[in-house]
């Protein structure tokens, strides 16, 4: 009986490889559309979710476990990438004064109930939330304001100045349950930039500055910012009034969710991803047509700013974000031409969440930006990572002898702060070059019972093929001393 599962095809000596072809083509119809892709080439071992079985004298290992729906493996041929923005931002949060903090994977759910708000759908629809054994309930970190701003009056980062601008920075993982595709996943990568003490419209624009020069750092060139102001607490409730009159006799074209948002909180209205909404919604009122003239002359003082540095933006009245601490400026960034999931970040002024969190009256400003949806527009736009240049040494040893003095030179020169590997499985010397090309290693060190004998190791420039011998004792200042 064949049962579905994840499965390995190891090659068998039972079975030419083109009688293992027709036999699974003839035994699995179903899995016919995977055959297209086969190679049964000797010594491989392949797969796909198939069958569960002996199928024609080939090895069947079962495959257990996947990751979870809605993650994402890094492997090392991806891994470079990363890196690779993963420094671009770093690097930018280093010019720009801003200080990593780091916080626990999960806090106290009832933080982020009273900062994002029960009426969102983070809240109501997507937290992994739990009780802990001692009946504490918990959730995985949904989302990296509101634990940056704990960690900032935890840990008295404003010291003995409430008025000390504290810039903070931030590389996490972020969970919500929601529904897989490109570019969103259950557990996702963000880089998060916070600005809490300020009320300037400069900070404002100095997190948007950042922003846009990481993209530009990265190769995504065609980065749209769009821009909106949400009001503050004394003008945004008339604005409720206005989407609220606006829509009352329009609730039977909408979803259900944004009835039960009318009641709740009609600007998440606004937010609703559900097209019929947004049409009816962009036909109403807009929030900057009610801004009090405090927000008003703020809004004008960020455009002021923007111009000023030569930032283009877009202004966008039904950019409200999805979370409900966000105060007066609120601004996401696209990338223009690529599909559903242009957004790449966005975020806002959030000018009562620190007191709302038990803190003084202090503003703040941030924004987060997803990584996977980085990685994502680069591929699309035919950004590719850099080319990794060759780099460290690869032992290459010959005999019982030279692999005990090549294990112990290998010790000894990554003491020095050298890049070096061995092969394990102790190869043939031409198998173990090719292997040293083919995974970038800048110089091959070849020990035999000759070298051992004359008391030097074989240094192989892996461009050009160039060697020479090199005394054991001056090896690594030879190496060091190198440019890779």
């Amino acid at each position: 009986m064949l049962s579905h599962s994840h499965l390995s095809f190891a090659n068998s000596t039972k079975l030419r490889p083109s009688h293992a072809f027709c036999e699974l083509f003839g035994l699995a119809q179903a899995a016919v559309w995977l055959l297209p892709g086969l190679s049964l080439a000797a010594g491989r071992c392949l797969s796909w979710p198939v069958a569960r079985g002996s199928i024609c004298g080939w090895r069947v290992l079962v495959i257990k476990y996947q990751r979870p729906p809605g993650t994402s493996d890094v492997t090392p041929d991806e891994a470079g990438q990363w890196h690779e923005i993963e420094a671009s931002f770093v690097e930018l949060c280093r010019r720009h004064c801003f200080s990593e903090v780091r916080t626990p994977i999960f806090e106290d759910t009832e933080l982020f109930i009273r900062s994002v708000g029960s009426g969102t759908d983070i809240v109501s629809k997507e937290m992994y939330t739990f009780e802990d054994r001692g009946g504490r309930s918990l959730t995985l970190r949904a989302e990296g304001t509101a634990p940056a701003v704990r960690a900032y009056l935890e840990n008295h980062l404003m010291q003995q100045d409430p008025e000390r601008v504290v810039k903070l920075y931030y590389i996490a993982p972020i969970f919500r349950y929601d529904r897989p595709q490109a570019g969103r996943y259950r557990q996702h990568t963000q880089f998060g930039l916070e600005a809490i003490g300020s009320a300037s419209p400069a900070v404002d624009v100095e997190i948007i500055q950042t922003t846009s020069e990481f993209y530009e750092a990265v190769g995504i060139d065609n980065a749209l910012l769009k821009l909106n102001s949400v009001g503050c607490p004394e003008c945004a409730p008339e604005y409720v009034k206005a989407i609220r009159a606006f829509t009352a006799d329009k609730l039977e074209q909408m979803c259900e969710d944004c009835v039960r948002r009318y009641d709740e909180n009609p600007l998440r209205m606004i937010d609703c991803k559900n097209e019929q909404c947004r049409a009816v919604v962009q036909q109403g009122p807009t929030m900057i047509d009610t801004l009090c003239q405090e927000c008003a002359e703020h809004f004008a003082q960020v455009r002021g700013y923007l111009e000023l540095l030569g930032l283009a933006y877009e202004l966008d009245p039904y950019i409200v974000r999805g979370l409900d601490y966000y105060t007066r400026t609120a601004f996401e960034f696209a990338a223009e031409d690529i599909g559903a999931q242009s957004s790449i970040g966005g975020g806002g002024r959030y000018d009562g969440l620190v007191e709302q969190m038990g803190g003084r009256p202090t503003p703040g400003v941030g924004i987060g930006i997803g990584v996977e949806r980085v990685l994502l527009v680069r591929q699309q736009l035919g950004v590719a990572g850099a080319e990794p240049a060759r780099s460290g040494c690869f032992m290459v040893t010959l005999g019982d002898a030279a692999w005990a003095a090549g294990l112990k030179l290998a010790a000894q020169l990554r003491g020095r702060g050298l890049r070096v590997d061995v092969d394990y499985r102790r190869r043939s010397m031409k198998a173990q070059l090719r292997y040293a090309d083919s995974e970038k290693f800048a110089r091959a060190l070849i020990i035999g019972d000759d070298e051992l004998a004359k008391g030097v190791v074989a240094v192989r420039d892996m461009d050009s093929g160039q060697q020479e011998e090199v005394a054991m004792g001056e090896l690594p200042e030879f190496l060091r001393g190198s440019t890779r």
